[in-house]
């Protein structure tokens, strides 16, 4: 940890809207840059990788029905839904310079 970084040694802070509903959890801007560039990269080359072991277990979506190689597509679902869990999960993170979402009740909903 840095001197230059004043949030550093803080704790990760996790808010609510009071039904649970949305959970964010504010972070210092180090780790909400580590989270985003692991998470996304990660999305990305399981979503790819699925969508090739689906395409493998189907031979290009021309197999019959009783060639499909059913662990392999189970694999390749798995991981397209991995990908999309870690993406969505990694998305709660913000910093405190982001401020707050447009859903609080304090803030006004329109746009302009």
């Amino acid at each position: 940890m840095s001197e230059d970084d004043p949030g550093a040694d803080d704790p990760p802070q996790i808010t609510s809207d009071g039904e649970g509903k949305q959970r964010e959890v504010v972070v210092p801007l180090r780790v909400y840059k580590t989270v985003t560039v692991f998470s996304t990269l990660f999305a990305i080359f399981s979503v790819v990788g699925g969508f090739i072991l689906v395409d493998v277990a189907t031979d290009r979506a021309s197999a019959p029905a009783s060639e499909i190689d059913v662990p392999v597509a189970i694999l390749g679902l798995g991981l397209i839904l991995a990908g999309t869990v870690v993406y969505a999960f990694s998305t709660r993170f913000r910093t405190e310079e982001m401020g707050k979402s447009k859903d609080d009740a304090d803030e006004p909903s329109g746009n302009g």
